[in-house]
């Protein structure tokens, strides 16, 4: 068609007519031979005199096919130009143009090619992956189902024989917990429940655990935990105690001989503060007291399961005093007053301490005392710390176990405001102790009285309430069927902790933030008032700056002194030049 139009010849027509450069060039009027060939626009248009044969290169004769190569090499090259802003050619944009248009055929094209032209200039400026375009984006719910894929790979045949071997395996039924407390509305989703539970079974494989239980779900602010409650085979945790014991007396080693040092050296020090930080509460023992349990904790199933250390009494004593919200990275300082001797793992096993000794209960009758250590103890003038499954338990109804809380009881230990469950006298001191220092026994302050707790197997009704709420809020999970309703109870003072039985089966759980309930605001603990000054006196006083004339007679009787000790000294040396002589 170019070629048609630049020498002027109609697709039309049977005959070549003249064009409009050879009508022009024999002395026509021009305008009429342009309009008769090319004529597109009429005089009173705006688009006329566009291709007159002023606005030509190429007016006079035919173009050369070299000279018109060349035109269009020039034209490509300018439409090839980038700008200088956004990076784009006009070439480029004008084919994505056409190439959209093209694919999607829109109704009236010429009414939104503006807007068509936004849009191919918009998709230049969105992300791309350069070379490896057919590469799509990694989405994170495909990250966790990479994660997740490991939790259901089958288990080789060994550990299946090796189950069937011991009998009961430590697997809790996850499932079947999660459905009883679905029928009151709590829990987590189907699908996360069975990830923990293939998360748990996995956990299992690899821990020689005896006893397992989901503990529940503590919130954080970047991640949350998942936190499992286990209890490893007799003899398995003796080796990490007694390396933790190891540890702890090479400390003290090291201490004795920094002593031996600070002695030597204090003869040049100034004198020290008198001062003597309270003694330090040991822990519990590993599988006693708050230490019952071992926790280990994940943020997603899938994730590898960390392993909380011990709680010591002053991380549950600072943890009653602060409040702070978990992110999800055990390693994350807890930044609080006073401070918190540890950092978040340290804070998460203190709150699991404090939530499982205020809300993990039974049904009463279902755990018993043991007779025999019963007894001893009672002998002994302890309290019982222990306490197992009654074989001949008998469930109550629903009906009874919601009107009354006197039914439920407490299995877990209360901790004292010691940070311990069983109490321990900071201040008692063994036998070869009191004879190295019965001077300074006159000094220590009189004896502490020991802290008393409720009793293990304690009823819920003795619970304190938080003002007008109730400690606990029993209801059953279905008025309109009640023949087949569960138990279900909520803990008002750890919000987020509940617990159902339904006939022989209980269960505890936990979903929140980790945090207690307080009807007022917390208010951190004040810091302590500051020292007063040291009282000033003679001693301390600064003395009066000399005036000139001061010095200037301390300088005289000086020099007086120098002198008459000069002549002392003359008169000495002359009676010995004389007894010499006489001698």
């Amino acid at each position: 068609m170019y070629q048609s139009d630049a020498v002027g010849l109609d697709p039309y027509q049977t005959q070549e007519p003249k064009s409009a450069y050879q009508t022009y060039a024999v002395g026509r009027d021009p305008y009429q031979a342009y309009e008769r060939a090319h004529g597109p626009y009429q005089p009173h248009e705006p688009g006329y005199g566009l291709h007159q044969p002023g606005h030509s290169p190429y007016d006079d004769q035919i173009p050369d096919p070299k000279s018109r190569m060349l035109a269009i090499q020039n034209a490509k090259a300018y439409l090839l130009k980038s700008s200088t802003t956004s990076g784009l050619n006009l070439y480029d944009h004008l084919a994505n143009m056409l190439t959209k248009i093209l694919d999607e055929q829109p109704t009236n094209a010429v009414d939104i090619i503006e807007n068509i032209s936004k849009d191919v200039k918009w998709a230049q400026f969105q992300k791309k992956m350069d070379t490896l375009r057919d590469e799509h984006e990694i989405l994170p719910t495909f990250e966790a189902a990479e994660k997740r894929k490991a939790l259901f790979l089958k288990a080789n045949g060994g550990d299946e024989e090796l189950e069937e071997e011991i009998g009961e395996t430590p697997l809790p039924n996850v499932m079947e917990t999660a459905f009883y407390f679905e029928q009151a509305g709590i829990g987590l989703s189907k699908d996360e429940s069975y990830h923990i539970f293939l998360a748990l079974k996995k956990l299992i494989s690899v821990q020689p655990i005896q006893t397992c239980r989901f503990w529940g779900k503590i919130l954080g602010l970047e991640m949350n935990y998942i936190i499992a409650e286990v209890q490893y085979h007799e003899g398995e945790e003796e080796e990490e105690t007694e390396e933790e014991e190891v540890i702890e007396e090479g400390g003290k080693r090291r201490g004795e001989v920094e002593d031996e040092d600070e002695e030597k050296e204090k003869e040049d020090e100034p004198p020290k503060s008198t001062y003597k930080p309270p003694p330090v509460i040991p822990k519990e023992e590993n599988g006693t007291g708050a230490n019952k349990y071992v926790y280990f904790v994940c943020n997603e199933p899938g994730k590898p399961w960390v392993k909380l250390p011990p709680v010591t009494p002053a991380q549950i004593v600072c943890a009653r005093k602060i409040k702070k919200f978990f992110t999800g990275r055990l390693d994350a300082p807890v930044v609080s007053f006073p401070p918190f001797p540890g950092n978040e793992a340290n804070y998460l096993r203190a709150q699991i301490a404090r939530i499982s000794a205020g809300t993990h209960i039974s049904p009463i009758g279902f755990y018993q005392f043991a007779e025999e250590e019963g007894d001893e103890e009672e002998e002994g003038g302890g309290g019982r710390d222990t306490c197992e499954e009654n074989p001949d338990f008998q469930p109550l109804s629903v009906a009874e176990m919601v009107d009354s809380l006197s039914t439920w009881v407490h299995h877990v230990q209360n901790i004292l405001k010691q940070g311990r469950c069983v109490w321990l006298n900071p201040f008692q001191k063994s036998e070869e102790e009191e004879e190295d220092e019965e001077e300074e026994k006159a000094e220590e302050p009189d004896e502490l009285q020991q802290e008393i707790g409720p009793p293990l197997l304690t009823p819920l009704s003795e619970d304190e309430g938080i003002q007008n709420i109730p400690a606990w809020t029993a209801q059953p999970s279905t008025n309109l069927i009640p023949q087949y309703a569960v138990a279900i109870l909520q803990s008002n003072r750890w919000p987020g902790a509940y617990a159902f039985a339904s006939g022989k089966k209980f269960d505890n759980i936990y979903f929140g933030w980790g945090h207690k309930y307080s009807p007022e605001n917390h208010t951190p603990a004040l810091p302590p008032p500051v020292q007063a000054e040291y009282p000033s006196g003679p001693e301390i006083t600064e003395t009066r700056d000399p005036t000139l004339e001061e010095e200037l007679a301390f300088k005289a009787a000086k020099e007086e002194a120098l002198a008459a000790a000069e002549e002392e000294d003359d008169e000495e040396d002359i009676e010995d030049d004389e007894e010499e002589e006489d001698d």
